[in-house]
């Protein structure tokens, strides 16, 4: 129970929502106790969430927007927080910048202490998980921009994560400093770009392989294309070797190794 499959796209030509579901179901392995997809049509979010596999949760509707061009979903299996529908993800939550959705793969070391900091401060929290920390700690920047927002919270997390982070605008990919989970960059025919934590979901919505995202690298996506930066200390790559003997699908490409 240490894994979790993230999947995040950015197309203004694709339908957002069918390829999340696509991109979901081949990375089920990664965890098949809830599943969920957040789709926005840059004014509103909407998010559907359910316990149980990609096809039973989504058996009888995907989230629905008119011009949807945004997406990010997440499958689980249970680090932090208990197995219950209010700790499923993609979180969603409104704060003073707008909507956020967000789907963590990682476990926090630091959460317990944030957590009990912000909630002396006022904090109040939906779900036990720690990825709700991360939502926190960015709807409380007081930084300009969003980019600055995510970055300053990441300053203060410790531990392993990957990150997809959706508002109305943006999509924003993000991989922990010492790289302990896996996340990769494609693009796809439309001119569109995927997320993913493993290379087998490009695969199943036709997009082509560009690069991993490098341990402690934040890539945000939007109609100007994608740009990159650089935040932590890499004291050392440590991708967790349980990801070639275990976690990942066996024709997945992680780190340039075919598992």
């Amino acid at each position: 129970h240490d894994e979790c499959g993230v999947f995040g796209i950015y197309s203004r030509q694709d339908n957002v929502a069918k390829h999340t579901y696509w991109g979901l179901y081949a990375l089920q392995h990664r965890g098949q106790e809830s599943a969920g997809i957040a789709v926005t049509d840059g004014s509103w979010m909407d998010v559907s969430r359910g316990m149980g596999l990609v096809n039973e949760v989504f058996r009888h509707q995907l989230p629905d927007l008119p011009g949807q061009y945004i997406a990010i979903g997440h499958v689980r299996y249970s680090t932090t927080g208990s197995s219950a529908l209010m700790n499923t993800q993609p979180l969603k939550v409104k704060y003073s910048g707008g909507h956020i959705s967000l789907a963590h793969n990682g476990n926090l070391t630091n959460a317990g202490r944030l957590r009990n900091q912000m909630e002396e401060e006022g904090s109040i929290f939906q779900t036990s998980i720690d990825s709700e920390v991360i939502v926190n700690l960015i709807a409380r920047s007081r930084k300009a921009t969003l980019e600055e927002k995510v970055m300053e919270s990441l300053s203060k997390i410790e531990g392993a994560y990957c990150l997809v982070v959706m508002t109305e605008e943006k999509l924003i990919g993000v991989r922990d400093p010492n790289g302990l989970r896996p996340l990769c960059i494609g693009k796809l025919g439309s001119g569109g770009y995927v997320i993913s934590s493993e290379s087998c979901a490009l695969d199943t919505v036709d997009a082509e392989f560009i690069r991993d995202i490098e341990p402690g690298e934040m890539v945000v996506i939007d109609d100007k294309g994608i740009e990159s930066y650089s935040f932590g200390e890499k004291n050392c790559e440590a991708l967790c070797i349980f990801e070639y003997i275990y976690f990942a699908r066996p024709d997945s490409v992680l780190e340039g190794i075919n598992v």
